[in-house]
Parts: C-alpha cells; sequence; structure tokens
C-alpha cells in the first residue's frame, strides 16, 4: 500500500460492495433492472476504487462521481421508482459515492518527501 491513499476511496469501496450485495438485502429482485443496475454499477465503483487506492488519480474520482449522479437518477431513467428499497438505496448511496469523490477530487494532493541522495 502506498503512503498517498485516501480515506474517501476506501469509502467508495464499501460502498460498492454494499450497492453489489444490497438487491440481496432488500430482496429487491435477483433480475430486475434495479438489481442489474446495483450489480453493475457496484463492480464499477469498486473496481475504480481498488484502482484509486493503488494508483489515486483524478479521474478515477470524476467516474465516481458520475456513477454517483447515475445512481441518483437511475430510479426515474429506469423506472423502478416503485420499489422503495431500491429507490432509497440508489439515492443514498449515489449522493455518498459523489460527496466522497468529489471530496476526494478537491483535496489536495499528497506529495511524499522529497529523498536526497
Amino acid at each position: 500500500m502506498q503512503g498517498n491513499q485516501r480515506w474517501q476511496d476506501w469509502v467508495n469501496l464499501l460502498l460498492g460492495i454494499w450497492l453489489f450485495f444490497s438487491p440481496f438485502i432488500f430482496g429487491f429482485g435477483s433480475t430486475s433492472g434495479a438489481a442489474w443496475n446495483s450489480y453493475i454499477f457496484g463492480v464499477g465503483v469498486f473496481v475504480i476504487s481498488i484502482i484509486a487506492l493503488f494508483a489515486p488519480q483524478v479521474w478515477e474520482e470524476w467516474i465516481n462521481m458520475i456513477i454517483g449522479v447515475w445512481l441518483v437518477i437511475a430510479t426515474f431513467v429506469l423506472g423502478f421508482s416503485a420499489q422503495i428499497g431500491a429507490e432509497w438505496n440508489n439515492f443514498i448511496v449515489g449522493l455518498l459515492i459523489f460527496g466522497s469523490a468529489l471530496w476526494a477530487a478537491v483535496e489536495q494532493p499528497y506529495h511524499p518527501p522529497i529523498e536526497h541522495a
């Protein structure tokens, strides 16, 4: 592990895991559009967060922000607003992913001390 990791990347990693397993936890169907949305974007957030932990770049945060926005609006776009568990889960997790990615993107980057020979 490197010294330039951000806690926000760990938070998004956990949110990605949560998002993936949330259809099973809330019971909103393993084959519904809401479930597939959670599976796909849960894996996406997880993978992006792993990359960010080992090679942090601002583009990773932008992708997670876009995913966060998508999760907030997916309920309306994909039409699963009747599934209350899925609706609120996507909305809350989307806001959390967006917020932590934005926070990481605007934070000052870590610059390790320069070693002199």
